[in-house]
């Protein structure tokens, strides 16, 4: 006769569900079972010597996450950490202490953890020098050399906590802050605003934003705006239009949830209209045009993807 698994207990009504065990685990790397493939071109990826480098020099700080194998009482399923898992192999390790999930989804952590942004790799550094550690150790760690930790070091030096602080958790390239530097207080919250707005952290997209700043809000107006491919007067174009489209951009922020909240309440509106025949054989007769603009806002089913058509 098959054996009927184990029930879960159901939790009471109200009660949540821990995501892993209260204590870590210590595991023999040989019964951990990697649920995807390290393949030879991740192994040359900087990110894989970076954790490999980071091991070697300070140990595991994020610990692998398993969930025990409902088939094999030893062996546990590794839902995240593979890279470091194999780090921890070419290093000679043969133990890891590890995280246990009560969820065997390994989508949860493959997709939604987030990453040290470039602003809290920032935070993070000066922690551990003030903390003591060499630089030549953090550098080390990171798998870059000090230069590098000297530039994350300083990264907020020029920029305003305001800025800094719409950042903070933004993958934004290291090469952008020096061009943010360039401008005022003020003209930093606007560029990392419009950042955040449009998505876009690239250096690329910062000197754009450098070149559309008007000469009073950089921290030196009388160093020259250098961007390749545009000249004097059409970086003066450039402003005149930023300034213009950032009014525009304002003035529509204003009114957005305003006219959203009319759009909605207009398609409810007409939607109960059109359910009455005697209406819409009227206008079928008299205002056919009416009519058809009737029944597409009815059957509008994205109030921002039809307003943006």
């Amino acid at each position: 006769m098959a054996k009927i698994p184990p029930q879960k207990p159901k939790l009471p009504k109200g009660e949540i569900k821990a995501g892993f065990d209260e204590t870590t685990i210590d595991l023999k790397i040989d019964q951990i079972v990697s649920i995807k493939l390290v393949t030879p071109a991740a192994r040359k990826s900087p990110k894989y010597h970076q954790i490999l480098a980071s091991i070697r020099e300070v140990g595991i700080i994020e610990p692998p996450v398993v969930s025990r194998d409902p088939h094999a009482r030893s062996k546990y399923i590794l839902l995240d950490g593979h890279m470091r898992i194999e780090a921890l192999k070419e290093l000679g390790e043969t133990e890891v202490t590890c995280l246990v999930s009560t969820d065997d989804e390994a989508f949860t952590y493959n997709k939604h953890i987030n990453r040290l942004s470039t602003v809290q790799e920032h935070r993070m550094i000066l922690r551990a020098i003030e903390r003591g550690v060499p630089e030549s150790k953090i550098a080390a760690a990171l798998n870059i050399d000090t230069r590098s930790i000297a530039t994350r070091r300083d990264l907020l030096n020029g920029i305003c906590s305001e800025a800094a602080d719409l950042l903070k958790d933004k993958m934004v390239p290291i090469a952008t802050f020096p061009i943010l530097k360039r401008m005022k207080s003020f003209r930093q919250i606007e560029a990392a605003t419009l950042m955040n707005d449009a998505g876009v952290y690239s250096k690329t997209y910062a000197r754009a934003l450098l070149a559309a700043t008007p000469k009073d809000q950089l921290t030196d107006p009388n160093k020259p705006k250098k961007i390749k491919g545009l000249d004097e007067d059409q970086m003066a174009r450039m402003e005149s239009e930023m300034e213009s489209l950032q009014r525009e951009y304002r003035l529509i922020e204003e009114n957005y949830g305003k006219d959203v909240l009319s759009l909605t309440l207009t398609k409810g509106y007409l939607g109960s209209l059109l359910g009455n025949a005697k209406v819409v054989r009227y206008l079928a007769q008299n205002h056919r045009d009416i009519l058809n603009q009737f029944q597409k806002i009815a059957d509008m089913t994205s109030l921002a993807k039809e307003s943006a058509a």
